[in-house]
């Protein structure tokens, strides 16, 4: 099987390198190819200039693509489903809060033909999670009650970064969003296909402002209203 890599990066000269060199070196049993769809979203440090180096330096394994204009993560990621030929593909961000040592625990479920979708869940497992805020916390739990009260699923962590999917399903669902509604969109798409959807628990590192966090409180309201959008239309097919 070979694996797609869908990489939104937006002002990430710090971290990107680093975390494309940890991808490109992961292992997994069942996957014996990787891609890594490398998204530009119109930078202003010197990521592109990075992505250009990596592109060059892994040729063929990494897919670049560049923005015109900045238009966030929904967007690049939507960009990154129209350019991936993997056979599953998994979502990450270009800084170290997620470890892509846990691809293998992600996607075992898919490889193995018992589920369609995997959620990695910073808030179940045994693995090491960074404390840090409090509020962050109670906004992440809160949205992803609202949206197990609209989907009527159980999830822990609708907010994670790590979503892992059947390229084939992901490729035949219309993504709406620019920005972090990702994240509510397409588990309110997911939940009305009656997909096959585990969770599994994953490490975290996450990284204050000032390391370059990008997600605020605003982004919790427009996930608010996302989220009732979407459980009340059925926009899940092309």
């Amino acid at each position: 099987m070979k694996l797609s890599v869908l990489m939104a990066s937006f002002n990430e000269e710090q971290w990107l390198e680093l975390i494309v060199n940890k991808v490109l070196k992961q292992q997994v049993p069942g996957i014996d190819s990787l891609e890594i769809i490398l998204v530009d979203d119109r930078s202003t440090d010197g990521t592109k200039k990075i992505i250009e180096s990596l592109t060059a330096k892994h040729a063929g394994k990494i897919i670049p693509v560049y923005h015109e204009r900045n238009q966030g993560k929904g967007a690049a990621l939507r960009s990154a489903v129209e350019k991936m030929r993997g056979d599953l593909c998994i979502i990450q961000d270009a800084d170290l809060e997620y470890d892509p040592a846990d691809y293998p625990r992600v996607l075992e479920p898919i490889i193995n033909g018992r589920a369609d979708v995997v959620y990695g869940s910073r808030f179940v497992g045994a693995q090491s999670k960074r404390v840090l805020f409090f509020w962050h916390y109670v906004g992440n739990k809160f949205l992803t009650l609202l949206s197990n009260i609209f989907t009527n699923l159980n999830m822990t962590d609708m907010e994670t970064c790590y979503k892992a999917f059947r390229a084939d399903l992901l490729k035949s669902i219309p993504l709406r969003c620019d920005r972090f509604g990702f994240e509510p969109e397409i588990t309110a798409k997911i939940a009305k296909r009656k997909c096959r959807i585990y969770e599994v628990g994953i490490s975290y590192a996450g990284r204050t402002y000032e390391e370059g966090k990008k997600i605020g409180w605003i982004d919790g309201i427009k996930a608010i209203f996302i989220i009732i959008k979407y459980g009340l239309i059925n926009d899940s097919r092309k």
